[in-house]
């Protein structure tokens, strides 16, 4: 009989160190955060088991984080629930720009230019459950979008989505390579180098209005003709990649005035359709328009989703706060979410989420959601509040001591939440 040792010792050390690990994994899941993945999906993610053994690999050598490594790249098949996950605060983060540093900002979303007196809301990282966001590189991106038109359409939210987006690559392009220009309607920041254009295209209802040229300031007075989208298609046509976006100025009132015919000839002769049905009939018409027109080869569609409000500050448990009003870090716990999709709720706004989700399932061009509802939703701690403007003036110290009547808890700061957004844009876009 041969002596214990040699190849039976070595069996019994690699089970028992197995075994150590798979204890050890366990605890490490299930001792993790409520919005982590349960233990069995985090057995099935090779991905994500891979990203941690390498997590730990660069605490003991200088290897990159891992959605900087190749293997790591976004995959959108894997990571389709992109906004389930959590704002990890990190104070290393360096914005790609400041208020101060690009020139293309409006005051009314340059915070601290304008004295908000915390910049903690700008340390704050969305980390995805299920897959890592690339790190945004600015020139990777004008590279993926050369000779490109870039098209954000929509209301003042989209504005800012594409002012963000301008902002945080315009500082890898030389002073004499890029330019802005500005007309009634439409905004177009170009880089010549690239042969790129970064539009954004002002069409708060996507169908026909009469605050397309003028806004008019009263909800009362709007009136949409809701089966048209002429003549904002004429901006539309040959653009390479379009980012739509409505939802905020449909939320005045539970009606909606609605007419069919020309605006000179029959605005008298409007009628009040109820929102979501009016809302409804203005999805389609877009929808109809992009399936008639848009070349799949040639241009790419996505839909950034629904940016929440902070009107009701006891919606995240917060009785004595005034709306949006100092706050200074994300809701912790919120007692209703605005679920994109499949919400099944009476309120008017949770109901809005599902009608253009039903309709894009439906459509030939394939339409890419850019997830942002919920994961805004956390962040109380990053509108304007009293740091922006009203009829675009700064508010007075007066004003800004009223809160509860003008805290803009609507728009954001950039730097801000938007960057993230197009975090999420950039990675879709450089994967495909």
């Amino acid at each position: 009989m041969k002596p214990f040792g040699g190849n039976m010792l070595c069996s019994f050390i690699t089970v028992l160190i197995c075994t150590l690990v798979f204890i050890a994994l366990f605890y490490t899941v299930t001792l993790s955060s409520p919005s982590s993945p349960s233990f069995l999906n985090a057995l099935s993610c090779p991905k994500r088991i891979a990203a941690s053994k390498l997590s730990h690999s660069a605490a003991r050598s200088d290897l990159s984080r891992p959605e900087e490594d190749e293997r790591f790249e976004f995959d959108p098949d894997e990571c389709n629930t992109v906004s389930s996950g959590r704002w990890v605060f990190n104070s290393s983060i360096k914005p790609l720009y400041t208020d101060e540093t690009c020139p293309y900002l409006e005051k009314q979303v340059s915070c601290m230019k304008n004295g908000r007196p915390d910049s903690g809301y700008l340390q704050w990282e969305w980390q995805p459950d299920d897959c890592y966001l690339p790190r945004f590189d600015p020139k990777r991106m004008l590279e993926k979008i050369k000779g490109k038109r870039l098209m954000f359409v929509g209301d003042s939210i989209q504005r800012g989505q594409w002012r963000s987006m301008v902002c945080m690559v315009e500082s890898v392009i030389p002073e004499d390579g890029k330019s802005m220009e500005k007309h009634r309607s439409l905004s177009i920041f170009s880089a010549k180098e690239y042969n790129v254009t970064i539009e954004f295209y002002w069409a708060p209802f996507l169908v026909e209005s009469n605050s397309d040229a003028r806004i008019v300031a009263d909800p009362n007075e709007r009136i949409l003709k809701v089966d048209s989208v002429s003549p904002h298609t004429l901006y539309w046509q040959d653009v390479d990649i379009l980012v739509f976006n409505s939802y905020v100025w449909w939320m005045n009132g539970p009606y909606v005035k609605s007419l069919w015919g020309s605006f000179p000839n029959g605005e008298d002769g409007y009628e009040e359709l109820e929102r979501t049905a009016a809302y409804r009939i203005a999805l389609r018409t877009w929808a109809n328009w992009v399936d008639s027109t848009i070349d799949p080869n040639r241009t790419r569609v996505f839909f950034t989703t629904m940016s929440p409000t902070h009107m009701r500050s006891e919606d995240w448990n917060h009785k004595d706060g005034i709306k949006c009003y100092n706050e200074t870090s994300p809701a912790k716990k919120l007692k209703r979410r605005m679920q994109w999709g499949g919400s099944r709720s009476s309120s008017y706004s949770y109901r809005m989420t599902d009608v253009i989700a039903s309709i894009v399932e439906r459509m030939r061009i394939n339409v890419t959601f850019i997830n942002i509802t919920e994961l805004s939703e956390y962040r109380v701690d990053a509108h304007t509040s009293v740091y922006g403007e009203r009829s675009e003036e700064l508010l007075s110290e007066e004003k800004r001591d009223d809160p509860l009547q003008f805290a803009d808890c609507i728009h954001w700061c950039l730097p801000g939440v938007p960057d993230t957004w197009n975090h999420i844009l950039y990675s879709y876009l450089v994967r495909s």
